[in-house]
């Protein structure tokens, strides 16, 4: 029988930019006061480890590349880690002694086949200590493809805990009704998104995806400032024009019905802390269960490839 409450903590800070130390220091801080408060799940937010560096240009533009901005993002892969690796064990032995879930945006550092590419990743880490899976965001948006490499359809992962089924996908892959579909249709119950953006907008998308996918979301975003930047990066300069608060937050708790559990905290750093009734999911899909009674497989399939895509693969 599973336990039908859970209290969950969504964290809204940021580590010093490309400082993976400072991320790691961050982690420990924040699950610690997170556990003082009770919380047995808690997220953190878009590649909180090392960082989201938001109005960096790298040098790039169309056609050119500088020396000084692939000093930047040589700084930017150095921040990186391995999954698993010796921050994925650090991170695990933490979870382990306070007894929690943990789910941790990361940068993370190819090392199967060519350590030059990075991802956009989700880790879960388990309260043994263990991790459970990760997830690859599926389709960097914008600027962001110059940085992070493509997921695949192999880590569209949803994980079974004593509280019920957590899965999710990252910032504007919640923009995509098929990725979304994909999550419902392995019966996520605590849908999280972290995520960079703090638009106004945003709200109105975490709110309809708990509404349709009756589904507890914790959206979590990151509250930076421009003082979180290292100023000897060579295209710090890319900030000149920028406001001191680079990203806001906004992060929020919503609940099955698309009402909010804890409304949006912005301009702050801070954590939301709440206890969950999942009982909440069976009442809210009486009416609406969009991979069940109101799906119509007749009419419409979805097909998901969970393939693992090997760019080599070798015969025996």
């Amino acid at each position: 029988m599973r336990n039908r409450r859970v209290k969950v903590a969504v964290v809204q800070a940021a580590p010093i930019l490309f400082d993976k130390q400072s991320a790691m220091d961050k982690i420990a801080k924040m699950t610690k006061e997170a556990v003082e408060q009770g919380a047995e799940l808690i997220i953190f937010p878009e590649v909180f480890l090392p960082g989201y560096p938001r109005g960096l240009s790298f040098g790039a533009r169309i056609g050119s590349r500088t020396a000084g901005g692939r000093k930047d993002w040589e700084r930017y892969w150095s921040s990186a880690i391995t999954v698993p690796g010796d921050e994925t064990k650090q991170i695990g032995e933490w979870a382990k002694e306070w007894g929690v879930h943990l789910v941790i945006g990361v940068v993370e550092r190819d090392q199967e086949f060519s350590t030059g590419t990075l991802f956009n990743t989700v880790i879960y880490i388990g309260p043994d200590g263990k991790l459970l899976g990760k997830h690859r965001k599926l389709v960097p948006t914008g600027s962001e493809r110059l940085l992070w490499g493509q997921g695949d359809g192999s880590t569209l992962t949803v994980i079974d805990t004593p509280f019920g089924r957590v899965g999710g996908l990252i910032c504007w892959e919640n923009y995509m009704p098929l990725a979304r579909t994909a999550m419902y249709a392995q019966g996520v119950d605590i849908y999280v998104a972290p995520t960079a953006d703090a638009r106004d907008s945003w709200q109105a998308t975490i709110r309809h995806i708990a509404c349709e996918g009756r589904c507890f979301v914790l959206s979590c975003n990151q509250f930076a400032t421009k003082e979180s930047y290292p100023a000897d990066l060579a295209y710090y300069s890319d900030l000149e024009q920028d406001p001191d608060v680079l990203s806001r937050g906004g992060s929020a708790i919503v609940g099955p019905l698309g009402d909010y559990v804890v409304e949006p905290l912005y301009d702050q750093e801070g954590m939301l802390v709440a206890t969950l009734d999942l009982s909440e999911i069976a009442r809210s899909r009486f009416d609406f269960d969009a991979v069940g009674h109101y799906s119509r497989p007749d009419v419409f399939q979805l097909i998901v490839n969970a393939t693992k895509q090997d760019i080599v693969r070798r015969n025996q």
